[in-house]
């Protein structure tokens, strides 16, 4: 089960992902992805975007062709599906209002997703503002929580524990100018015991170690690669020099 390889592999050391939107990338592109994944110490692949039209399983397809490693469903709605992948992230804007990103897509998904018998991980997602409007908040049509209000994050991720999610993602959004402030990083983490993860704006290794420094359990990075893949493996290699402990 992810779950518990997640789990147990926090137990030892922290870890490190990758976001791919099938949108950016060709099937050549992608089947690079897979392979340079699989040279690289990289842990898992989230598949999925706020906005993807290209066909998901094609995509999830073509990765699981390339590489050994799991790949995990990131999905921004509910055709973003398929029993190709090894699991999802069931996701839960807890950060705002809208009840379709709290509970009625969820529910459109449910019978979908009981066919597939894709394991499913219940996560907090919990959009921090950045200081530019990113396609989550467009597309979900929510406001995230402002950068200053770190109080109001810690509540909400501590709500998130106990409505018995399994993962709390922090996102700056996809493109976002820079990441979640790592102040903000490290009361989220004083205050849950589920695996924190953080994602968005994360370009260069001095915020791959301040962010785990900071807190984080798990590193997640997508637009620099959609930039320069070659920005795969200079981020995987600073990430494993600060994944222990």
């Amino acid at each position: 089960m992810l779950y518990q390889y997640i789990r147990d592999t926090l137990g030892k050391r922290k870890m490190f992902s990758l976001q791919v939107d099938p949108d950016k990338y060709d099937d050549e592109a992608l089947a690079h992805i897979g392979k340079a994944a699989g040279r690289n110490p990289i842990d898992f692949i989230l598949v999925g975007g706020s906005l993807v039209s290209s066909p998901i399983d094609h995509a999830v397809k073509i990765l699981k062709d390339s590489t050994d490693i799991p790949v995990i469903l990131f999905p921004g709605n509910v055709m973003q599906i398929t029993d190709h992948a090894d699991a999802i992230f069931l996701l839960c804007l807890i950060s705002g209002r809208n009840p379709e990103y709290l509970i009625g897509h969820h529910v459109i998904a449910a019978p979908v997703l009981k066919k597939t018998g894709l394991e499913i991980i219940p996560t907090s997602y919990i959009l921090i503002e950045n200081g530019r409007v990113t396609s989550v908040e467009y597309i979900s049509n929510t406001k995230p929580i402002p950068a200053d209000k770190v109080e109001l994050a810690v509540a909400t991720a501590m709500a998130g524990e106990m409505l018995g999610h399994r993962l709390l993602y922090l996102e700056a959004g996809s493109g976002a100018i820079e990441p979640v402030k790592t102040n903000l990083i490290s009361k989220v983490k004083q205050n849950i015991s589920i695996p924190l993860i953080v994602g968005g704006g994360i370009k260069n290794p001095e915020q791959i170690k301040a962010i785990y420094d900071a807190g984080a359990d798990v590193i997640v990075v997508g637009t620099a690669l959609e930039k320069d893949l070659k920005n795969l493996e200079v981020l995987s290699r600073a990430a494993s020099k600060h994944m222990e402990g």
